[in-house]
């Protein structure tokens, strides 16, 4: 009978664990660049002093869908999309360096680059400072250039170039904050063959039909497991009052 209770319990608790970790990454399927959290089911003996004759459910993180999503034209100078695989570089509120794939950027009130929520982009010599008054343009290459309003379009001026990085995605784990970070700490290196597309933004990988499936499958398992306790429950009751009348 503790088996079944065993095996019900834990894959409810977890099931709902589960169930928070869809509706995340629902909750971003708007979320430029985000990219789909991955959970699985495995059971787990129970170790004791004998035989391991029992288990219990546990959601192991499989890791991160790092399929690319679509790309969506926006037309504005300061938006750019990864292409491919790849990721850009940004400077963490503790100094270390975090990737991400939103390129929605925007200029600090002193003319840095930095991202929708304020860190600064990293690029060859340190973060990027836009002079005022200026068009700007990024370049497939993440080459940051700049001409002044009003002046010959040929008087272009190099600012600098944003920092491209494609680690082995088997070395990238996702940070509370959001942002991904190697596994061992170190600093990714530059990548030439990683490029961006300006004035396009790339949307969240997440399909909002194969989440809205999977909230209502987790649903029904989550069901399922409650009949098991109630049936586990009721044998319990039926046992009792036999052995009650002998």
């Amino acid at each position: 009978m503790d088996r079944l209770i065993y095996t019900a319990m834990t894959g409810a608790k977890h099931i709902l664990e589960q169930q928070a970790t869809n509706a995340h990454n629902l909750a971003n399927a708007t979320t430029t660049g985000f990219r789909a959290q991955l959970d699985s089911f495995r059971a787990v003996p129970v170790q004791g002093a004998e035989l391991p004759t029992r288990a219990f459910v546990v959601d192991a993180t499989v890791g991160t869908d790092f399929t690319a999503g679509s790309l969506q034209l926006t037309g504005r100078e300061l938006d750019v999309a990864v292409q491919g695989k790849g990721w850009l570089a940004v400077e963490k509120p503790d100094g270390s360096e975090g990737y991400t794939r939103s390129g929605s950027l925007k200029l600090s009130e002193n003319g840095v680059l930095q991202t929708q929520n304020g860190l600064n982009l990293i690029g060859d010599g340190g973060p990027i400072t836009i002079p005022p008054d200026v068009s700007i343009a990024i370049a497939k290459d993440g080459t940051v250039s700049t001409v002044p309003v009003g002046s010959n379009p040929n008087a272009v001026q190099v600012i600098g170039r944003l920092k491209l990085v494609n680690p082995p995605e088997e070395n990238l784990v996702r940070g509370d904050d959001g942002l991904f970070k190697t596994k061992d700490g170190t600093v990714a290196d530059a990548d030439a063959a990683v490029g961006v597309a300006g004035g396009m933004l790339e949307n969240s990988n997440v399909s909002v039909v194969e989440s809205m499936v999977t909230m209502i499958n987790l649903g029904r398992q989550f069901e399922m497991q409650m009949r098991l306790l109630q049936n586990a429950e009721n044998n319990a009751t039926k046992a009792s009052q036999i052995l009650s009348l002998g």
